[in-house]
């Protein structure tokens, strides 16, 4: 980037007038570092953001996939994923508190930043304690662009460990239609029950769409 005219360098401009008077390229470059032979990182950036339509898109794709777009390879699609990775984890938390899921919009607005645009189908499982505070997720599984396979065992094994008083479901669908599927409901059932012999509370399972979600619990099937 020293290449550059002094005024058109990111860095420079950054710290002259702020992050938010950088365009979505010049961010991009920033995180890419540098460029390749004959193409500077901006030139980079601006390719990546023409390839994929906006930001928000390059930020929902696989880092494997990232990394084989012309001029980023393996450590800035890394650096790229873990960039995107950290803003989904910041606007998923309610900074000095511990995040309380007591309904389904409160779920969906600790989890859907996280959840909303992957490409594949992720189940995870929230832990609370007896006030609805969430002690921690799990990851259960990841599945392909349409289904997850789950088993009760690994769905309520961190729930026992960790000595949770209830658990929350969650899962996404990557099409953006949080719309329940048979299956979902068919394993929301099973589960309930699993739940019930564990002498578990299980709140609900929330589907995660693109920008809206749908519970289980307000449509009566737990």
């Amino acid at each position: 980037m020293s290449a550059w005219p002094e005024y058109d360098r990111p860095r420079e401009r950054l710290y002259a007038h702020g992050p938010e008077a950088l365009a979505d390229a010049e961010l991009l470059a920033l995180q890419l570092g540098s460029g390749t032979r004959g193409h500077t990182a901006l030139d980079v950036a601006r390719e990546i953001l023409a390839t994929y339509g906006s930001l928000g898109e390059v930020a929902s794709r696989e880092v494997v996939e990232l990394a084989r777009q012309r001029g980023v390879g393996p450590a800035r699609a890394a650096r790229l994923a873990a960039a995107f990775e950290l803003t989904r984890r910041l606007r998923s938390r309610t900074p000095g508190q511990r995040a309380t899921l007591a309904t389904p919009a409160e779920v969906y607005a600790a989890f859907g930043p996280l959840m909303e645009d992957l490409k594949r189908e992720v189940f995870r499982v929230a832990l609370l304690d007896a006030q609805n505070g969430l002690l921690r997720d799990r990851v259960v599984s990841e599945g392909t662009l349409s289904a997850s396979l789950v088993h009760p065992r690994e769905v309520f094994k961190p729930a026992i460990i960790e000595s949770a008083a209830a658990v929350i479901l969650l899962h996404n669908h990557p099409s953006g239609d949080p719309t329940p599927s048979r299956e979902d409901i068919r394993l929301t059932r099973q589960l309930v029950e699993c739940a019930r012999l564990l002498d578990l509370r299980l709140h609900d399972h929330v589907v995660i769409g693109r920008g809206r979600y749908v519970s289980l619990a307000e449509r009566g099937l737990i």
